[in-house]
């Protein structure tokens, strides 16, 4: 009740503001329970509707909601790696994965869930969605590199195996902190996804001279303080000894 001891007008929602709204509460359960766990029931009551109002939006039912609530969760996912292309490529990475472990650290089950598969709701639909969050965050990240520079399309075909190599390691790395019990600190982890990124395009450019040209161009944007530097410093005590090898 108001101060005046009037009660709040009522506001009716809109037709896109009620279905955002029964989407934010469906993500916020699958977030915590596994899709084949949650039912219609159960979003009605937390968002605070009956079951044939959700249904009145989703007339297709659990599997519509769902598929539009892993649309919602994709569209998040992919505006992770939006960066703009200015700075040193390892900051403008930083930021994107501080972003997109967020994601994962707040919809832990559900980004299980989403990535493993294994779902009574899975369907042909719901992998190629989640396969499009993969493509989308190689390219955006092919877009940095300038990769399409001087060349048919977006990178070598060794380069572009690189980058999704690596999309599929951070994928990998984020289900596997999940289950480790979210360890170690996401810090952690994002410099250590960081380090693995700068090595395995560096491995890449030393077989393929596309990649190298990329490499160079993105080293020369990276400053002496920074977390290519910082590995350099790290990496060379550990292959001091190794001079047979040269």
């Amino acid at each position: 009740m108001s101060s005046s001891g009037t009660a709040p007008a009522y506001r009716r929602l809109s037709v896109q503001e009620r279905r955002s709204q029964l989407l934010g509460h469906a993500l916020g359960l699958f977030a915590h329970r596994p899709p084949e766990d949650v039912s219609l029931d159960d979003v009605a009551a937390s968002a605070g509707v009956s079951r044939p109002l959700v249904y009145r939006y989703f007339p297709g039912g659990k599997q519509q909601l769902y598929e539009a609530a892993l649309r919602s969760a994709a569209d998040q996912l992919e505006q992770c790696f939006a960066e703009p292309p200015t700075g040193p490529l390892t900051t403008r990475l930083a930021r994107a994965l501080d972003r997109y472990l967020a994601f994962v650290d707040e919809h832990d089950a559900g980004f299980m869930a989403l990535m493993q598969g294994g779902s009574v709701v899975e369907t042909s639909r719901t992998n190629a969605i989640v396969d499009e969050v993969r493509r989308d965050a190689a390219e955006q990240i092919l877009a940095h590199l300038a990769a399409d520079q001087g060349s048919k399309g977006r990178g070598s075909p060794r380069l572009r195996m690189a980058v999704r190599t690596w999309i599929s390691a951070v994928e990998a790395a984020s289900l596997i902190w999940l289950d480790e019990d979210k360890q170690p600190p996401l810090p952690q982890l994002r410099d250590w996804l960081m380090d693995h990124f700068v090595a395995l395009l560096t491995a890449t450019a030393a077989g393929d001279a596309e990649t190298a040209t990329v490499v160079r161009r993105a080293l020369a944007l990276e400053e002496s303080d920074g977390a290519v530097a910082e590995l350099v410093r790290r990496v060379l005590p550990v292959v001091a000894d190794s001079g047979h090898l040269l």
